[in-house]
């Protein structure tokens, strides 16, 4: 059973940065795409960024050039680094291993 569990999240003021990570209980190697999500009160998930396993990476036009997606095969983690935060960066943010596993997430609050 696949399981993912995010860590990292908090509050934080505006221009600040976090480092999100997920620890998957499965080698993440056997995983092509591991992603980044969000979802804001009272909005749609939405893709934050995404990373294959040859390391191409894709991310939302909110969060370029700000964030940056990579992926630790060897420990089976993919982190998030976050920095010049927004209020609007504001979310519970989500794990996601090839569009078919989810954490259970990890809240990111920023303060203006």
């Amino acid at each position: 059973q696949v399981q993912l569990v995010e860590s990292g999240g908090g509050l934080v003021q505006a221009g600040g940065s976090l480092r999100l990570s997920c620890a998957a209980s499965v080698s993440i190697d056997i995983f092509n795409t591991m992603g980044w999500y969000r979802q804001a009160p009272g909005k749609q998930r939405e893709l934050v960024a995404q990373i294959t396993r040859d390391g191409t990476s894709k991310y939302a036009d909110s969060v370029k050039p700000r964030f940056t997606i990579s992926r630790d095969n060897a420990n089976n983690t993919v982190y998030l680094q976050m920095t010049s935060l927004k209020a609007e960066d504001t979310a519970v943010y989500y794990c996601n291993a090839h569009f078919l596993y989810w954490g259970q997430g990890t809240l990111v609050t920023v303060l203006e």
